[in-house]
């Protein structure tokens, strides 16, 4: 630049002639002045970066920079671990050493190091770590979560060479792959699905169809009887295809755990209300045992709640005989075990569904009906998906065999539980209880025992 500063006084020497030497100078001197001034400038900076990055050279080697790579090892989605190994045939040797925050919170990590084996003991998974810490090569594999939410990731395992201390490291990534996995499932299912179950109410409305075309063409009674039973042939087949629909929703999204504070009290009345109609055209009285509206609150999603009370509701009332009696009860504040306590006497019970890990308390919802009950064996299908009981698959009572499935998923969905009792000749109770909105549980736990005291 110094150089640069001279060349232009020298031109400028030039244009002007001896006449303006003077002149020139005093151009020349300040332009070469300013340059030098910044050149001494650019060099300190220079020198100031070049040390900065020095320093940060001799802090990762030493290890005690924690940032920013730290940061955005936690701030990444998807679990990253760093394993170590000294000895091929140490099979309890291997060791985490690192684990990002989305690694603690999935594999539910207490610690930053600890025995690989303790978070993951997926045979796949460990065989690929092997291959990329002693071979040296980049491997993957399935890897499915256990647990009531199923979860499927790709682990990815590549080496990292030698450590500090003489070990071998490897870095494992864990890809979340649960959603393309469901799609592809729900999509089976369903095809599967539908083709049976819609292959009796098609062959049904195809043999009436050519009935009339032939030989009732012209007879009215036979007509009026055909259609009728076509009619509800085809609402069957419209609440298969609803029912299958509504499920495939629901297991796409059951790792999903809804935030939302639900008024339970608020959305069991309203199914009530919505059922109350059905129930007097039966006979059949709804007597409901519940605080009142906003003294309940739960975490979840409003409109499946009201889908788990509704099914509950509308399967008791298929079951109930005219004159019967259907008790739903709310209660709160209740821990797991209290949830699946004995409500009916001398009845078999099952836990159809119950939480890996969820909060101290949960909000109880009991439906208890006086039908024709079942025996022990029938309980633990009753979330199978079109599973009927013998004996009980006629009549008004034919459904579509998908309402407790559906509600087992959204009770599943919710980190709660699903429980049955039943008794043939007496009566059947189903209790589906969710999670207590944390901020609202010691206030809902002080009206509950206020309404136990009354």
């Amino acid at each position: 630049m110094t150089g640069l500063a001279g060349a232009l006084a020298l031109v400028a020497l030039a244009l002007v002639g001896d006449a303006h030497i003077m002149m020139a100078l005093l151009l020349a001197v300040p332009l070469a002045a300013v340059t030098y001034v910044q050149a001494r400038r650019a060099r300190g900076e220079a020198a100031r970066l070049q040390a900065e990055v020095a320093e940060t050279h001799v802090e990762v080697a030493e290890g005690t920079l924690s940032l920013p790579y730290t940061s955005v090892l936690n701030a990444l989605p998807d679990p990253v671990m760093v394993i170590s190994a000294h000895e091929p045939d140490d099979l309890t040797g291997r060791r985490f050493v690192m684990v990002n925050r989305a690694g603690r919170r999935i594999l539910k990590i207490q610690r930053e190091a600890g025995l690989l084996v303790t978070a993951i003991r997926d045979p796949d998974v460990l065989e690929v770590v092997d291959e990329a810490l002693f071979g040296g090569l980049e491997g993957e594999a399935v890897y499915e979560l256990g647990g009531t939410q199923e979860r499927i990731f790709r682990a990815y395992a590549r080496p990292l060479g030698v450590g500090a201390d003489g070990g071998r490291l490897a870095l494992v990534v864990l890809h979340d792959e649960t959603d393309i996995r469901r799609v592809e499932r729900m999509r089976a299912d369903f095809l599967a699905n539908a083709s049976h179950e819609l292959r009796t109410p098609l062959a049904s409305l195809a043999g009436f169809i050519e009935t009339l075309r032939g030989h009732a063409r012209g007879d009215e009674g036979a007509r009026d009887r055909f259609l009728a039973i076509m009619h509800v042939q085809a609402e069957r087949m419209s609440r298969l295809i609803d029912d299958l629909m509504s499920l495939s929703r629901i297991e796409l999204n059951e790792h999903v755990r809804p935030l939302e504070d639900v008024d339970l009290a608020a959305a069991v009345l309203d199914v009530l209300d919505a059922l109350s109609p059905l129930a007097r055209d039966k006979g059949v009285v709804l007597d409901a045992d519940a605080p009142g509206r906003g003294q309940l609150i739960i975490t979840g999603d409003r409109d499946q709640v009201i889908q788990v009370a509704q099914n509950l509701v509308d399967n008791a009332l298929k079951y109930s005989a005219p004159g019967g009696h259907i008790r739903i009860r709310l209660e709160s504040g209740l821990s797991a075990e209290a949830c699946v306590a004995q409500r009916m006497d001398l009845a078999a019970r099952l836990s159809l569904l119950t939480p890996d890990h969820g909060p101290e308390r949960f909000a109880a919802l009991s439906v208890m009906d006086a039908g024709p009950g079942m025996e022990r064996e029938h309980l633990p299908r009753l979330t199978e998906r079109f599973y009927r009981v013998e004996g009980q698959k006629s009549g008004e009572k034919l459904g579509t065999g998908l309402g407790l499935a559906i509600v087992k998923h959204i009770m599943n969905r919710h980190r709660g539980g699903l429980a049955v009792e039943s008794r043939p000749a007496h009566g059947t109770v189903f209790t589906a209880y969710f999670p207590m909105a944390e901020r609202r549980l010691d206030k809902t736990r002080d009206v509950h025992n206020v309404i136990q005291a009354s």
